[in-house]
């Protein structure tokens, strides 16, 4: 009688390492660790982040948690099969936006994005919600129409969090490409330029992005501020009663 045979498989698993972002931080070395067999599969946070090695894994979680929440709670319609994840707590003279493709886990596109004229210089400090302020505004977006404007091919947003991000389309925060967002710019102004709030993109692939970005999709801007940190009800869901969130960085 044959002994019947067992085959197991092991996935690699990759923990990116965390570092603050700070000008001329060492570049993260991602580490590879193996699961014990049985493990149950990883969570798309951990896949998103294994994907990005260079994004705090933390932001991306708490990325994919608004999402969830939006989704689950009502305040979005639809699943939402991109999420683009903006770490301002990140210099400008970095790469800070990361466009994920969720339905086939994988990193669409790795770019700059300039903050408001109001938020700060390389570094962004100061965010709001109040029209004439040109400051950024942080939390969960839902992307919605494109239109040809001032600043040629631009994606509307609206912002889920009321007192936070909700008056996004009346100060027409929207996503567009910008000749300013040009990091050869940094050597010599220490960052790339700045926009009236919104998040601005390089001018070569401003469109390509909008496009994958279009229609429902997500937008999640991100910055440790310990107010929205522990006020957002996108991060306090319903469902996640009793979890805390912390502010990284």
């Amino acid at each position: 009688m044959r002994l019947p045979i067992v085959v197991a498989s092991v996935i690699a698993c990759l923990l990116p390492a965390l570092s603050p972002a700070e000008p001329n931080a060492p570049a993260r070395t991602p580490s590879l660790a193996l699961p014990a067999i049985g493990t149950p599969a990883m969570s798309l946070s951990a896949r998103l982040s294994a994907l990005a090695p260079d994004a705090d894994p933390r932001v991306i979680d708490l990325a994919v948690k608004a999402r969830e929440c939006a989704i689950s709670s009502g305040d979005a319609t639809g699943q939402g099969e991109r999420l683009a994840v903006i770490d301002y707590s990140m210099p400008s003279s970095r790469k800070r936006l990361w466009v994920f493709d969720l339905r086939n886990p994988r990193v669409l596109y790795t770019e700059y994005v300039a903050h408001g004229q109001g938020s700060g210089d390389n570094y962004a400090r100061a965010f709001s919600n109040r029209d004439g302020s040109h400051q950024t505004s942080l939390g969960l977006f839902r992307t919605a129409e494109v239109y040809n404007g001032n600043n040629g091919y631009s994606l509307r947003m609206d912002g889920l969090e009321p007192g936070v991000n909700d008056n996004a389309r009346s100060r027409a925060i929207v996503m567009h490409g910008a000749k300013y967002v040009d990091p050869s710019l940094v050597p010599k102004m220490g960052r790339i330029g700045r926009s009236h709030g919104c998040p601005a993109v390089r001018a070569e692939v401003a469109r390509e992005i909008i496009d994958t970005l279009r229609g429902g999709q997500f937008v999640f801007s991100y910055y440790p501020d310990s107010r929205w940190l522990q006020s957002s009800r996108l991060l306090a869901c319903p469902t996640r009663a009793g979890s805390r969130v912390v502010a990284t960085r």
